[in-house]
Protein backbone atom coordinates (compact mmCIF):
# COMPACT_ATOMS: atom_id res chain seq x y z
CA UNK A 1 0.00 0.00 0.00
CA UNK A 2 2.85 2.21 0.64
CA UNK A 3 4.33 1.60 -2.73
CA UNK A 4 0.64 3.27 -3.77
CA UNK A 5 0.92 6.87 -2.06
CA UNK A 6 -1.24 5.42 1.64
CA UNK A 7 0.64 6.03 4.35
CA UNK A 8 0.40 2.90 6.71
CA UNK A 9 1.09 2.25 10.13
CA UNK A 10 1.27 -1.55 11.28
CA UNK A 11 0.60 -2.71 14.64
CA UNK A 12 1.51 -6.53 14.88
CA UNK A 13 -1.28 -7.88 16.87
CA UNK A 14 -2.82 -10.81 15.36
CA UNK A 15 -5.90 -9.41 13.57
CA UNK A 16 -9.04 -11.62 14.63
CA UNK A 17 -9.77 -9.64 17.70
CA UNK A 18 -9.11 -6.20 15.48
CA UNK A 19 -11.24 -7.81 12.63
CA UNK A 20 -13.86 -8.62 15.29
CA UNK A 21 -13.63 -5.26 17.09
CA UNK A 22 -14.30 -3.83 13.63
CA UNK A 23 -17.33 -5.69 12.76
CA UNK A 24 -16.01 -7.44 9.78
CA UNK A 25 -17.45 -10.91 9.81
CA UNK A 26 -15.39 -13.76 10.00
CA UNK A 27 -16.01 -15.57 7.04
CA UNK A 28 -14.32 -12.34 4.81
CA UNK A 29 -11.29 -12.72 7.19
CA UNK A 30 -7.82 -13.16 5.59
CA UNK A 31 -4.41 -12.22 6.32
CA UNK A 32 -4.46 -8.45 7.07
CA UNK A 33 -6.92 -6.20 8.15
CA UNK A 34 -6.72 -2.28 7.53
CA UNK A 35 -9.01 0.74 8.62
CA UNK A 36 -8.92 4.04 6.07
CA UNK A 37 -11.17 6.49 6.55
CA UNK A 38 -13.88 5.00 8.70
CA UNK A 39 -13.73 1.70 6.40
CA UNK A 40 -12.13 -1.56 7.09
CA UNK A 41 -10.34 -3.34 4.42
CA UNK A 42 -9.43 -6.86 4.21
CA UNK A 43 -7.07 -8.84 2.80
CA UNK A 44 -5.03 -8.59 -0.07
CA UNK A 45 -7.10 -5.64 -1.26
CA UNK A 46 -6.05 -3.79 -4.33
CA UNK A 47 -5.06 -0.09 -4.00
CA UNK A 48 -6.90 0.99 -6.87
CA UNK A 49 -9.83 -0.51 -5.65
CA UNK A 50 -9.50 1.09 -1.70
CA UNK A 51 -9.10 4.13 -4.12
CA UNK A 52 -12.33 3.33 -5.88
CA UNK A 53 -13.87 3.31 -2.65
CA UNK A 54 -12.46 5.91 -0.73
CA UNK A 55 -13.76 8.60 -4.19
CA UNK A 56 -17.28 7.12 -4.00
CA UNK A 57 -18.07 6.43 -1.04
CA UNK A 58 -20.77 3.66 -0.54
CA UNK A 59 -22.79 3.40 2.64
CA UNK A 60 -20.83 -0.01 3.36
CA UNK A 61 -18.36 -1.30 6.09
CA UNK A 62 -15.59 -1.91 3.80
CA UNK A 63 -14.01 -4.50 1.46
CA UNK A 64 -12.45 -7.71 1.52
CA UNK A 65 -10.55 -10.01 -0.01
CA UNK A 66 -11.01 -13.75 1.66
CA UNK A 67 -8.14 -15.98 1.40
CA UNK A 68 -5.25 -15.09 0.11
CA UNK A 69 -5.60 -15.37 -3.84
CA UNK A 70 -2.30 -15.86 -5.91
CA UNK A 71 -2.17 -12.61 -8.22
CA UNK A 72 -3.75 -10.47 -5.61
CA UNK A 73 -1.35 -7.88 -4.50
CA UNK A 74 1.69 -9.10 -2.24
CA UNK A 75 1.12 -12.96 -3.39
CA UNK A 76 1.88 -11.72 -6.89
CA UNK A 77 5.33 -12.06 -9.06
CA UNK A 78 8.19 -14.51 -8.90
CA UNK A 79 8.29 -15.87 -5.50
CA UNK A 80 4.75 -17.57 -6.38
CA UNK A 81 6.24 -18.32 -9.99
CA UNK A 82 3.76 -15.50 -11.72
CA UNK A 83 0.84 -18.00 -11.14
CA UNK A 84 -2.27 -16.16 -10.72
CA UNK A 85 -5.97 -17.54 -9.61
CA UNK A 86 -9.29 -15.66 -10.21
CA UNK A 87 -10.99 -13.75 -6.80
CA UNK A 88 -13.54 -11.15 -6.24
CA UNK A 89 -12.75 -8.07 -4.26
CA UNK A 90 -16.12 -7.71 -2.16
CA UNK A 91 -18.08 -4.85 -1.21
CA UNK A 92 -18.79 -5.85 2.72
CA UNK A 93 -22.33 -4.16 3.85
CA UNK A 94 -22.69 -2.61 7.28
CA UNK A 95 -25.43 -5.82 7.71
CA UNK A 96 -23.04 -8.37 6.39
CA UNK A 97 -23.82 -8.98 3.18
CA UNK A 98 -21.60 -8.77 0.29
CA UNK A 99 -21.47 -7.88 -3.32
CA UNK A 100 -18.98 -7.82 -5.83
CA UNK A 101 -16.55 -5.24 -5.95
CA UNK A 102 -14.21 -5.76 -8.70
CA UNK A 103 -13.23 -9.34 -10.04
CA UNK A 104 -9.70 -10.28 -11.57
Amino acid sequence: MEKNGFRVTVHNTGNSEIRKSFGMPQNYASCHTAKIDGYIIEGHTPAADVRRLLKEKPDALGLATPGMPLGSPGMDGEMYQDRTQPYDVLLVGKDGSSQVYQSY
